[in-house]
């Protein structure tokens, strides 16, 4: 059987995949957002998937041991760029453009917890607003600044900063009905490519024109990421799971406060 794998063609997850073409791994070319469902369909067999898409997919897919992407602070590539101060953001508009569920649900909850901002209308960028998060190789391509939104803002960052813990963007799972030889071989590959990591650097430590980086700029953002869940990686993911799911509460209360009203 050949294993099928979703390639997420950015920076931060070139290290995963070192290994896997040179043993006969399929490597599929999928946007971030993507993986989960394609996982589902039967499409793939396993790859990186958001972190909140993961919690939904228990019936079918479980996590590839502990592989994961999380920012040890600040991310470089999930950013949110404002027009005035974050705090100042009660009832403004947020435009999302190329940006991952994960990184939106970030904000949310950096919003409501940290900076007690819970009015917020997520729009298109075409849409009139007054701030925008973005992420992967398009936050990369604008990490030194946005002409028009002075405030800028590294997501990962701001996590660390308020609860001194890595952020998890993404964990790798696999279909559960994979054959033991293959789920064994995926996480193998997996475990060669990140064991060597002077190799991996080695590898990923030319000039990226198209992200206008040169090699030092490469090195010090892959070596900003952990690839596998520790107990801070761990501790961070009950975090946000709480965090999460206190912010959802607070918005449903006020919607339903607000309609009481109308």
């Amino acid at each position: 059987m050949v294993i099928k794998v979703g390639r997420v063609d950015h920076l931060s997850f070139e290290p995963f995949y070192i290994d896997m073409e040179r043993r006969g791994l399929e490597l599929h070319n999928v946007e971030l957002d993507r993986v989960a469902q394609a996982i589902k369909d039967r499409e793939l067999n396993g790859g990186p998937v958001p972190l909140s898409d993961s919690f939904g997919m228990e019936d079918y897919a479980a996590p590839v041991a502990g592989f994961c992407l999380a920012a040890a602070s600040r991310s470089g590539s999930n950013l949110f760029y404002c027009k005035k101060p974050i705090e100042e953001m009660e009832g403004g508009k947020v435009a999302t453009a190329e940006v991952d569920p994960t990184t939106v649900q970030l904000l949310q909850v950096l919003l409501a917890k940290k900076y007690q901002v819970r009015s917020i209308e997520f729009v298109t960028v075409q849409d009139e607003h007054d701030g925008l998060v973005i992420s992967g190789d398009a936050a990369l391509r604008r990490r030194r600044g946005m002409r028009g939104y002075p405030h800028r803002y590294d997501l990962g960052e701001e996590w660390y900063r308020w609860t001194n813990l890595p952020f998890v963007f993404a964990r790798w799972m696999s279909r559960k009905d994979m054959e033991p030889k293959d789920s064994f071989l995926l996480e193998d590959t997996l475990y060669v490519g990140l064991e060597e990591g002077v190799d991996s650097l080695f590898h990923l430590s030319e000039p990226r024109d198209n992200l206008l980086m040169l090699v030092r700029d490469v090195v010090e953002y892959i070596i900003g990421y952990r690839y596998f869940v520790g107990l801070s990686e761990q501790k961070s993911i009950s975090e946000g799971i709480r965090c999460k799911r206190d912010t959802r509460l607070f918005l449903a209360l006020r919607q339903g406060i607000i309609k009481a009203l109308q």
